[in-house]
């Protein structure tokens, strides 16, 4: 018998809801004094379909009070310490964004910046294009590709998720700049920009790397297996420059649209140059149709393959129509043409990054989509409305059913929460409100309020996942992991040994999950999964 809460707290004037797997009497203990703040009954919420449980509600939405408590049942169970606050999520909202610090390629974590989490500069030999390898070539073209961020638990660099982390920090960033000017004591601190767009500048300028001399973008930077579990700088492996892939060309397109206009009171000659690059991947994209990626036998580093780059193309045609006036009538023709497709427009993923076109468009000052926005705001709202059937349904007030639980089940719940954000930005106060508490609800998924008591946020929580899929975390000797990492959660098909061996079958999806350090179907952290937390946090910051 559990009682499942958000570890990391409940703001003060928010609903504040816990979930338990057996009926009982509760009282809200404050930790401190050990004083009875609350008593009532959990109420029935019926089988959850995710989790395989019957599910009761503990609501204790009446305590506003600052400070420390918990739940006890009558039976003597207890939930782990929560915080009420007004201001609960500031310190995650810091370190989800740190974390992406650490993931820096080709520079030394010194002490000062990183803790104890130091590494000496890694993968900063020349990087060579992937034939020129296959074939072994005997002298061969040679390219400086130093920067960026590692992807994930490995070392790669890849071009598409880069720009999907980008967009969710940029996106944050535009619609609400005052929640994100904290100080991340990275070495950029202190300089005339937010420490956010210091880091983010880190991956761009890494990104810019990867455009092609006539305007295509390259899928990926890795070698062609992945490394042992060792620090970065032990990494020996010759890195390769993989084929031009239109997704990745559309994506950067996009981005680096985006990235001219945010920079441009910070950086005006970076994002010049940022326009630029986009609109000769717009070029090329105009030129060329679709072309995909795929490994070539033997190489198994990340594919991120797509079998479409259409919701790619008719984000990259939003950003551009927003962002370079001069050339509005081409980019208008082309959002017509891909908006008349069955695409979803309401996603955030590296698949499908279609929501960021409704994003861009509805947000516009100047509307430059003009008679499509409300075509964009009706089918948002009708996600948006379907998400909160499905929360409203669920014993955890989850916005998922059985089927989502996917590879990186947490990304979904998390750019769910994103779009419900959305909804709630562009609605009158009454619907705001609710679209507010179903995106926070997810939140308080993530932390804790879930059929494993886990909080898939390292550092966060009282049961904190501790052995992320991760080579530097694995080979450091460190104890404990980074703080602000987050899992990628339940896959309701584990793949991999570890999980495999510890996840019975038949196991309900919301439980399909291991925290072990081999499970890079449950377990791995990515950028990707880390910059919509940063847009969550940001937004319901005080």
């Amino acid at each position: 018998m559990q009682i499942y809460v958000n570890q990391v707290g409940y703001p003060q004037n928010a609903r504040k809801v816990a979930a338990a797997n057996f009926p009982c009497h509760f009282q809200l203990i404050n930790a401190l004094t050990k004083q009875c703040a609350l008593d009532g009954t959990a109420r029935t919420k019926g089988f959850d379909d995710c989790s395989g449980e019957e599910v009761y509600q503990i609501d204790f939405s009446d305590v506003t009070v600052p400070g420390s408590y918990y739940i006890l049942a009558e039976n003597g169970v207890q939930s782990h310490v929560f915080q009420i606050g007004e201001n609960v999520y500031e310190s995650l909202k810091t370190a989800v964004i740190k974390a992406l610090y650490f993931q820096r390629c080709g520079c030394e974590l010194t002490e000062k910046h990183a803790g104890v989490y130091t590494h000496k500069a890694c993968h900063t030999t020349p990087s060579v294009f992937l034939d020129d390898y296959i074939n072994k070539v005997p002298d061969p073209q040679q390219l400086d590709m130093t920067g960026g961020w590692h992807d994930a638990g490995d070392f790669g660099r890849y071009s598409s998720p880069a720009a999907v982390a980008l967009a969710h920090l940029l996106y944050a960033y535009e619609l609400f700049p005052d929640k994100l000017q904290m100080d991340l004591n990275i070495p950029e601190s202190g300089n005339d920009m937010p420490d956010l767009l210091n880091e983010c500048l880190y991956e761009l300028t890494w990104l810019m790397k990867m455009q092609a001399p006539d305007g295509g973008v390259y899928h990926k930077l890795t070698s062609f297996s992945h490394a042992g579990f060792i620090m970065p700088e032990e990494d020996s492996a010759q890195f390769l420059i993989y084929p031009v892939s239109s997704m990745a060309t559309a994506d950067f397109a996009a981005v680096m649209a985006l990235a001219s206009r945010v920079y441009a009171p910070f950086r005006s000659d970076f994002s010049e140059q940022a326009l630029t690059a986009a609109k000769k991947a717009w070029s090329w994209l105009d030129s060329n149709p679709y072309v995909g990626f795929h490994n070539p036998a033997g190489s198994n580093t990340g594919e991120y393959d797509d079998e479409s780059d259409l919701d790619e193309r008719l984000w990259a045609s939003a950003e551009l129509l927003r962002t370079d006036k001069e050339n509005a009538a081409a980019y208008i023709e082309k959002l017509k043409e891909y908006s008349a497709l069955p695409i979803s427009k309401t996603d955030f993923g590296w698949t499908d990054v279609s929501g960021f076109a409704t994003l861009t468009i509805l947000f516009d000052p100047d509307h430059s989509a003009g008679d499509f926005e409300a075509d964009y705001k009706k089918v948002l709202f009708a996600e948006a409305d379907r998400l909160c059937k499905l929360q409203a349904g669920s014993g955890y007030q989850l916005a998922m059913q059985p089927e989502d639980f996917v590879w990186g089940s947490n990304m979904v719940v998390c750019n769910r929460s994103m779009l419900l954000i959305l909804a709630s930005l562009l609605s009158d106060s009454i619907e705001a409100a609710a679209y507010r508490e179903a995106a926070l609800n997810q939140l308080h998924y993530l932390l804790g309020r879930n059929a494993m008591d886990t909080s898939y946020v390292t550092g966060f929580g009282e049961n904190a996942f501790k052995n992320p899929h991760n080579r530097p975390t694995y080979a450091d000797g460190i104890e404990l992991p980074m703080p602000g990492w987050v899992s990628g959660g339940p896959f309701k098909a584990p793949c991999d040994e570890a999980a495999i061996e510890r996840i019975p079958a038949g196991t309900p999806p919301m439980k399909c999950y291991v925290d072990h350090v081999d499970s890079y179907s449950t377990n791995e952290i990515t950028i990707y999964w880390n910059s919509p937390v940063a847009f969550m946090t940001a937004f319901f910051s005080k």
